[in-house]
């Protein structure tokens, strides 16, 4: 009877495509996570959190940072991270006790040979020497 219904009947079953994956994320959702991102980057947070806050699912929120921003964001909250971090490296003071591995560790960076290898990649030179200088 259900096949009868569908041959007979104008409908889109057999002509509309199926496009499987999250459903589309508004650009509103990106915005709203990059600003808890930015607000909270460094305190450890996860993607979970962060589509919790802006009422997506996480796969959801991670099709959307693909799409709008060309990254995850877990990428993203990487990238604010290491300024963070590269800003507090740029203002301190070697001479007052700061260290490398301390200005990663606060920005969420637990590895200093990852945040070092990262920050000569974005910044194209070593963290100790962006604090010595």
């Amino acid at each position: 009877m259900a096949t009868t219904a569908l041959a007979v009947f104008p409908n889109t079953t057999m002509t509309a495509g199926y496009v499987p994956g999250p459903r589309r994320v508004e650009p509103a959702v990106v915005r709203r996570a990059v600003a808890y991102i930015e607000a909270h980057a460094a305190g450890p947070i996860t993607v979970a959190q962060i589509a919790q806050v802006c009422g997506v699912g996480p796969r959801g929120l991670q099709a959307a940072f693909a799409r709008h921003l060309g990254v995850s964001p877990t990428a993203h909250l990487r990238r604010v991270r290491l300024d963070r971090a590269h800003r507090d490296l740029v203002d301190a003071d070697p001479a007052g006790g700061a260290t490398v591995a301390a200005i990663a560790r606060r920005w969420g960076w637990g590895n200093p040979g990852r945040f070092a290898e990262a920050y000569q990649r974005a910044y194209g030179r070593s963290p100790s020497h962006t604090l010595r200088a």
